[in-house]
């Protein structure tokens, strides 16, 4: 009886025994890696940079200076005391995508910096200049001055076209100024469309917290490849509420690629423009669901009509990539190249169809001839020009829009007191078509007393009499 309570205690105290932790050891599978994030960072960490900008601005030594009243006397001449300088400083961060230097980062990042400054992970630090930079989607591309020889860690670029609602995330960057900072999450939503943070929208969403100095950096997956750009938050306070949003890296690839080879940014013109298929619209068009983009206007010499696509056809997608309204409709063609070959999907009498569309950039057609306006009439210091797809897709205009743009207005001139703002569109001149910058020559020449001029600004109707 004894030696049975003895065997029964033996194995007990051999449970309660202290034993040695087990040694850590690399991860070896996808599931043992999902247990901790360092393996991750430390491959992608090292190519995610801190980034510092100066900037010298000038400012009135005296702040009445600033006051529209005093300027109209003064202008920008201080009368007791030159223009004051000083120097406004401002961090984000940056992600290394190649070997030589090259470096990406946001556009409001670098915005007028006069000196550019990339700190690398382990404090290295070199001055970078901007190759160049894209307002509409804010993105720039740097490149960081290394010695001969040297060359940097770099992040590979991901396809984030790849990503699922739910996938671990990890963002990288620099928030507040305190230094390099990993946070984790995952994909809250995408293809997020309905925020106004650039011209072409289709952002990742997170909730792997983003701050103030995140802008610039990496948002990395779970196999330390690149697949976003952080770029903003949500937030009332400045702080993260969980919601972030990161630029593709579809449209990353395509603006580093336009920039490296031309220095800017040439996105492909369609010449073609449509509206977001609602409820309403799919129930009379008899469609399964409210997706795509109903296609409105056709320019006849455009890519898209050699391509076969017509007025009234519904475009569901381009290459095989779902187009859920005319955002993501931007966006997609923004992704792609001049030149390429695309193929587009769209829904005719109920049928579906494939229409391949080689695109091409926009074209300069009609020639802009840039004018400013003399002589004394409502459009008097304004400066006008043709308006093709070239110069619309600068100013952030449909490329099928044609007649004659106000490019700008000097301070100080008719057209200002007239209120006449760039980017208007010269409808008529007396109840005369506008349609080029010869017929607005025409029509504003000689002595009136009495103007009568439309514009369309905003996709309103504007008119305005002036003299009696």
């Amino acid at each position: 009886m004894k030696l049975a309570r003895i065997l029964i205690v033996l194995p007990l105290l051999a449970a309660l025994a202290p034993h040695p932790a087990p040694a850590q050891t690399v991860p070896a599978s996808r599931e043992q890696i999902r247990q901790s994030f360092a393996p991750v960072v430390k491959q992608t960490a090292p190519a995610v940079v801190n980034i510092y900008t100066k900037r010298v601005v000038r400012q009135a030594a005296s702040p009445l200076l600033a006051d529209p009243f005093f300027r109209r006397f003064f202008g920008d001449v201080v009368p007791h005391g030159m223009p004051q300088e000083r120097v406004q400083n401002s961090l984000g961060s940056g992600v290394v995508v190649a070997p030589d230097g090259t470096v990406v980062t946001n556009h409001h990042v670098v915005k007028g910096a006069d000196e550019v400054t990339v700190v690398l992970a382990d404090r290295r630090e070199f001055e970078a200049r901007i190759l160049g930079s894209d307002e509409r989607t804010d993105l720039a591309v740097l490149k960081v001055d290394l010695p001969k020889g040297s060359t940097l860690p770099t992040l590979p670029l991901g396809d984030s076209d790849a990503l699922e609602v739910g996938d671990l995330v990890i963002a990288v960057g620099n928030p507040f100024g305190v230094g390099q900072t990993v946070t984790s999450g995952i994909v809250s939503a995408l293809a997020r469309t309905n925020v106004g943070i650039t011209d072409y929208r289709s952002f990742i969403q997170t909730d792997a917290a983003i701050n103030p100095g995140n802008s610039g950096g990496a948002l990395v997956d779970m196999n330390g490849r690149l697949i976003g750009i952080n770029s903003a938050i949500y937030s009332k306070d400045g702080g993260s509420n969980g919601i972030g949003f990161a630029i593709p890296t579809t449209m990353v690839r395509s603006v580093l690629s336009s920039i490296k080879e031309s220095g800017k940014v040439v996105r492909p013109w369609l010449g073609a423009t449509g509206q977001p298929v609602t409820n309403e619209l799919a129930q009379a068009l008899k469609l399964p669901r409210p997706v795509g983009v109903l296609l409105n206007t056709v320019h006849r010499d455009g890519p898209a009509a050699r391509g076969g696509l017509k007025p009234g056809d519904v475009v569901t997608a381009i290459n095989g990539r779902e187009v859920e309204d005319a955002e993501s409709l931007r966006f997609r063609l923004a992704t792609l190249t001049p030149g390429a070959d695309a193929t587009f999907t769209a829904l005719r009498d109920g049928t579906e169809r494939s229409f391949a569309v080689r695109l091409v950039a926009p074209p300069e057609n009609p020639p802009r001839e840039i004018t400013e306006v003399g002589g004394t009439n409502p459009y008097t210091g304004a400066t006008i020009a043709n308006l093709n797809p070239a110069l619309a897709e600068e100013l952030g205009l449909e490329g099928t829009q044609t007649g004659v743009v106000v490019l700008k207005v000097k301070r100080g001139s008719i057209a200002h007191r007239l209120r006449i703002q760039p980017g208007d569109i010269m409808l008529e001149v007396n109840n005369h078509p506008v349609a080029s910058v010869g017929d607005a020559r025409r029509l504003l020449s000689g002595e009136q007393r009495r103007w009568t001029i439309a514009v369309k600004r905003d996709g309103e109707t504007l008119s305005l009499q002036v003299g009696g």
